[in-house]
């Protein structure tokens, strides 16, 4: 629980904090780059519709608002709880890093998550822990690349390192990802096509618990950070380049395989 319901940013002291759990990460399908962009755009505008109407007449006050912001996105609460059903769903249109030049923080929530993440063209999604990220055996319709490797968080106080898992997803995929309740992540897109579903068990019953003032999608976020960081913290599509071969963190030159391959993918137990 968080000690203030109602503090939107509410941290965490990164140095002491221990992940409960692991995420767990299952490759689903890779699509055509044109039905990629299709499902990417669809999904998409329904964020932006939802966020055009909100501007054009906003919520009225102790009412749902549908519309909401997020570090990573505009969101759209497709699905909302009602009695019997203490769940939420929601649609988030990924804002570009590089655009922004802006990387979200490591966070973890109070209530476990279930998130489809997809992108389209020439969009990445780098998804980070602090623990190691368990990654299934892909299913039938995987064909591509997952690249994973470890970098050191950035924003830690002077002294402080934390390791930072990561796994890239790659263009015109679909990869789920379930995330158990106070376990520490972090989505980053690179690039403008990409797109999170997302399910939220507990929510209602959190928020009521925590007794907040109203409802809001962040409520049951915790940060691991004070602040954001630049874009070049979250950017890079394989492990730091050593000293002297080029910038750390950078995406590989054209034609170079990410550092592993599906099938080569670390597992972890």
């Amino acid at each position: 629980m968080k000690q203030s319901p109602d503090h939107e940013d509410e941290i965490l002291d990164v140095r002491r904090h221990q992940d409960p759990g692991r995420n767990q990460l299952t490759p689903v399908v890779m699509l055509p780059p044109d039905v990629a962009l299709a499902v990417v755009d669809a999904l998409a505008g329904l964020v932006r519709a939802a966020h055009r109407t909100e501007g054009a007449g906003p919520t009225p006050a102790g009412a749902l608002k549908q519309a909401q912001e997020f570090e990573e996105g505009d969101v759209f609460m497709l699905e909302p709880p009602f009695e019997g059903f203490f769940a939420d769903r929601y649609l988030m249109d990924f804002y570009d890093t590089t655009e922004r030049d802006m990387c979200s923080r490591m966070h973890l929530h109070t209530g476990l998550r279930f998130v489809r993440m997809m992108t389209g063209p020439e969009t990445t999604i780098r998804v980070s822990s602090l623990s190691p990220i368990t990654v299934r055996p892909a299913a039938a319709g995987w064909a591509g690349p997952l690249s994973t490797f470890t970098d050191a968080l950035p924003g830690t106080p002077a002294g402080v390192h934390r390791d930072r898992h990561n796994v890239i997803v790659p263009p015109n995929s679909w990869v789920d990802m379930q995330i158990p309740r106070g376990v520490s992540h972090q989505f980053n897109a690179v690039g403008p096509n990409a797109v999170i579903d997302s399910v939220h068990p507990e929510e209602s019953i959190e928020t009521l618990r925590e007794g907040m003032s109203g409802y809001r999608m962040m409520a049951q976020t915790i940060f691991l950070s004070k602040d954001k960081s630049p874009a070049t913290t979250c950017a890079g599509l394989t492990e730091p380049a050593p000293a002297g071969n080029g910038a750390a963190g950078s995406a590989p030159p054209p034609g170079i395989t990410p550092s592993c391959a599906v099938g080569a993918v670390r597992r972890e137990p």
